[in-house]
């Protein structure tokens, strides 16, 4: 019934019941998240299919999961039972780059890095740069509020968000925001629907803020014998009053598979390598890089230069990049983002080396460091449920201390299906409440990714 209305309404290559193709979008990145497969895949091309779909799915009441390119790392885009999975990885359009008012109009399935790429030869620049940005696809980062390396300096995904055209829960086309560069006209709801992962609307076309290209950056590296000590220097970087254009953290762990992957002949000397950059033009660049440089030898570098080869230097931030799929070749790989006040950085950095210890568990660091947002990656040998079972009340501590020193499960990943618990703790019962009220106003009737940031009555089955 539902397939046969589906294919009622849209063109005959958009649906699809296969089962092989069901596989391939039941789930993202997310280890251990639990899923199931889709009823139904469907995969639009307009805003109008969209609209279309999810009429559908509000005519048979059936949830609809909507998936970008499927990189997330919290089980945001998982399939939940009998739902249809959008897939907006056909909506490919850049529509619109306006260089005078500097913004971009674009399409949800639209990949980060082309973006950027389009942007460039127009001598502007879309700061938003997850890890995943040659993969990701903007609609899936506004969905997530994902960062990057340069939001230290930069900001994210809601920083760069003028306005959006959105499908709502009750199947009406609408837009939200404003294309001017300011405007206070009503509640703030294209606000709202960045970082909602697709439980208040689905998204159909993002038009977002540019900035002008920016100065070649100088980069500084350090050589630590801990993470943190390495946090002591990120901090240090702070307390002088200078906002690096990236700040990034990277151990031995992550070079070696990186190495061992990619065969970048990359140095493991080190336990920890931090990574400085400074985009500041002329003098005020090498005056910071300067600063960063002392900063990183007080904290008690082993090792700290300032790179005179771009080449070496963007080889280390593309490791920097490689590191979770490269460390996923080594077996399950469980991801945290977890994000504290930036001075108290070196003590949550102790409290994960605690939590290693503690249960046993191989965790591998990377991390925004310059903002206080850490990536401890959690890895455990393929089949062993012990191991397993050790990471995961490892992840529940991480999560806990996190907490404890004032700061937030999640600084880009999104909630989905794996911090859940911990959002609980974060928000408390009042402000859970406001939550509930805002996605029962527009999703009166909970098909929009049933389950995901909050539970849901009609909760997840999982196959595995």
């Amino acid at each position: 019934m539902l397939i046969d209305d589906l294919r009622a309404v849209l063109p005959e290559d958009r649906v699809t019941a296969d089962p092989d193709v069901l596989r391939s979008y039941a789930h993202d990145e997310a280890e251990w998240a639990p899923y199931t497969e889709p009823a139904v895949v469907v995969r639009p091309r307009s805003a109008e299919e969209v609209q279309a779909t999810v009429r559908q799915c509000l005519a048979n009441g059936v949830p609809l999961v909507p998936r970008g390119a499927g990189t997330g790392l919290s089980g945001g885009a998982n399939a939940v039972a009998g739902c249809v999975v959008l897939v907006t990885d056909r909506m490919t359009e850049i529509k619109e780059i306006d260089p005078v008012e500097r913004l971009a109009v674009v399409a949800p399935g639209v990949v980060n890095d082309d973006l950027r790429a389009a942007c460039a030869g127009h001598g502007l620049w879309y700061p938003p740069d997850p890890a995943s940005s040659p993969w990701s696809t903007i609609g899936g980062n506004v969905a997530t509020n994902a960062g990057g390396v340069c939001c230290v300096k930069y900001g994210v995904t809601r920083d760069y968000v003028l306005g959006l055209q959105v499908v709502t829960g009750t199947g009406e086309l609408v837009r939200l925001g404003r294309r001017t560069a300011k405007g206070v006209a009503g509640y703030d709801l294209a606000g709202l629907m960045v970082g909602s992962e697709g439980t208040l609307g689905v998204i159909t076309e993002i038009t977002v803020r540019l900035r002008a290209q920016r100065s070649p950056e100088a980069t500084v590296a350090g050589y630590f014998d801990s993470t943190v000590a390495a946090g002591e220097a990120a901090a240090a970087i702070r307390a002088a009053g200078i906002v690096p254009s990236a700040l990034e953290l990277v151990d031995r762990h992550c070079l070696a598979a990186v190495d061992a992957w990619k065969n970048m002949g990359l140095s493991a000397d080190a336990d920890v390598v931090l990574l400085g950059r400074s985009d500041a033009p002329g003098a005020a660049g090498e005056h910071e890089a300067a600063v960063m440089l002392e900063c990183f030898e007080k904290a008690g570098a082993t090792f700290a230069v300032q790179s005179s080869d771009q080449t070496e230097a963007d080889a280390l931030f593309a490791a920097r990049r490689l590191a979770y799929p490269a460390l996923e070749r080594l077996g399950p790989v469980l991801t945290e983002d977890v994000c504290v006040p930036t001075h108290l950085v070196p003590e949550m950095l102790a409290r994960i080396e605690t939590a290693a210890e503690r249960h046993d568990t191989q965790i591998a660091n990377i991390a925004h460091i310059g903002d206080g947002n850490l990536h401890p990656l959690l890895i455990t040998p393929a089949g062993d449920d012990a191991a397993r079972r050790r990471a995961q009340a490892a992840f529940d501590d991480i999560v806990a201390d996190a907490l404890a020193l004032g700061g937030t499960v999640t600084g880009e990943h999104g909630v989905g299906l794996l911090k859940q618990p911990g959002l609980a703790e974060e928000l408390g019962p009042a402000v859970l409440e406001l939550h509930h009220a805002v996605k029962n106003a527009l999703d009166p009737h909970r098909i929009l990714n049933p389950g995901k940031v909050f539970p849901d009555v009609r909760g997840v089955n999982s196959d595995e």
